[in-house]
C-alpha cells in the first residue's frame, strides 16, 4: 500500500517538480497540496502556473489546495515534502514536525543545525540516525531531514568517492543554471549575453554543507570533515544543470586514473530514485555539458570529466541537474530512505 504524502509549497518551481516525480511513484500517493493563503481553496490547476516539461497530472490538477498549516493537512499523511522558501519554512516546518509529521525538506533553513540530518543517501545515509537525537532534544513526534543545496549536491558525491585518499583542500567554481534562482530569480536583461559572478549566500553553503555531509556520526553527535573548502559561485545563461570546476588536494598521491576508477566504482543504493551508476565519468575532455548530460540517470546521476593533474592537485569538472538531483529528486530520494529505514 502506497505511503500517503503531501507537498508543502506545491505551486512553486520545486513543488511542481516534486509533483512530477511523485505522481507516478509506486511507493508514494499524493494526498495533500499546500500553498499560500491566496491559493487555498482553489484547485491545483487554478492555483499553479504549470511550467514543468510534462503535462500536469490529471489526478493532481483537480485536488484542492489548502493553506500551509498543520491544522489544514489530514492527520493520516505519513510524510510531507517541503519546497517552501526559507523565509516561510523556518517557522512552518518545525510546526509540522511538532504536530507529528515527518518532513523531507529542500530549502536551507536548519540545514546546519546539529540535530538535523543533512543527507545525500548514497553519501551519508547513516546520518539519518540523527533523527533519534533530534526527537529527544526537540520533543517532536515528527522529524525533519534536509537535502543540501543544489550546487553542494553536484560535487560532494565526487568528493565522497575520493575520501580514502585523504581530502585536505578543495576549491570549487560553479557555473549555475538560471532555474536555480526560481522563475522570478534572474531577469532576462540580467542574464542574456552575460554571466553574474555572485550568488548571495551560495559560497558559504558549499563550504559548510560539504564538510557536514562528509563528517562522521558516532551515534550521539556529528563531527564535520576537517578539509578546507573554498567556493566561487557564478550564474550563467543555461536553463538547467549546474556545471562545476573542482580542484582537490589529498594526503595520498591521487592520479587521474585512480580518481576516475574511484568515481566509477563508488556505490549507488537500491532505492528507486538512486541512479546506477551514481557517477558517470567521461573520457572526453569536453564533457560533461549541461545541455547534453544533465538528464543522465533520469536527472539523478552526477557526471564527471576533464580529469587532469594540476599544480593544485587533481582537477576535474562535474555536473548535475539542479532541479531534479539538486532539489526535488533529492527530497524524494530522502523520502525513500526514510521509508526504507522505518521512520514512517
Amino acid at each position: 500500500m502506497a505511503v500517503r504524502v503531501g507537498v508543502l509549497g506545491a505551486t512553486g518551481a520545486v513543488g511542481q517538480r516534486l509533483i512530477q516525480l511523485l505522481d507516478p511513484h509506486p511507493e508514494f500517493e499524493i494526498a495533500a497540496l499546500t500553498a499560500s493563503d491566496a491559493s487555498a481553496g482553489k484547485t491545483y490547476r487554478q492555483a499553479a502556473k504549470w511550467r514543468v516539461d510534462s503535462p500536469i497530472p490529471t489526478d493532481v490538477a483537480e485536488m484542492t489546495v489548502t493553506a500551509t498549516d498543520p491544522d489544514e493537512v489530514p492527520s493520516d499523511i505519513d510524510m510531507l515534502f517541503s519546497s517552501l522558501p526559507s523565509s516561510v519554512g523556518a517557522d512552518v516546518e518545525p510546526a509540522f514536525c511538532d504536530a507529528g509529521y515527518v518532513v523531507s525538506s529542500n530549502f536551507s533553513n536548519g540545514r546546519m543545525d546539529d540535530d538535523i540530518p543533512l543527507v545525500i543517501p548514497e553519501v551519508n545515509a547513516d546520518h539519518l540516525d540523527l533523527l533519534e537525537v533530534q526527537r529527544d532534544e526537540r520533543g517532536w513526534d515528527g522529524a525533519m531531514v534536509k537535502n543540501p543545496n543544489c550546487s553542494t549536491i553536484t560535487f560532494v558525491p565526487t568528493l565522497a568517492a575520493l575520501t580514502d585518499f585523504g581530502l585536505e583542500k578543495v576549491h570549487v567554481s560553479t557555473l549555475q543554471a538560471v532555474s536555480g534562482a526560481g522563475y522570478d530569480g534572474v531577469t532576462s536583461m540580467e542574464i542574456i549575453d552575460n554571466a553574474i559572478p555572485y550568488i548571495g549566500g551560495e559560497e558559504d553553503k558549499l563550504e559548510t554543507e560539504s564538510r557536514k555531509l562528509l563528517g562522521e556520526f558516532d551515534g550521539a553527535e556529528l563531527s564535520h570533515n576537517g578539509m578546507d573548502v573554498a567556493a566561487s559561485c557564478n550564474r550563467i545563461p543555461t536553463i538547467d544543470g549546474h556545471l562545476e570546476n573542482v580542484w582537490v588536494e589529498t594526503e595520498e598521491e591521487l592520479t587521474t586514473d585512480a580518481a576516475a576508477e574511484a568515481m566509477r566504482e563508488y556505490p549507488s543504493l537500491d532505492l528507486r530514485s538512486s541512479p546506477d551508476p551514481l557517477i558517470h565519468v567521461f573520457e572526453e575532455p569536453d564533457r560533461p555539458q549541461p545541455r547534453m548530460d544533465r538528464t543522465l540517470g533520469d536527472g539523478m546521476a552526477i557526471a564527471a570529466g576533464g580529469l587532469q593533474a594540476s599544480p593544485f592537485g587533481l582537477q576535474y569538472n562535474c555536473l548535475a541537474h539542479n532541479t531534479i538531483r539538486g532539489a526535488a529528486g533529492a527530497s524524494v530520494l530522502n523520502g525513500e530512505l526514510l521509508l526504507e529505514k522505518g521512520y514512517l
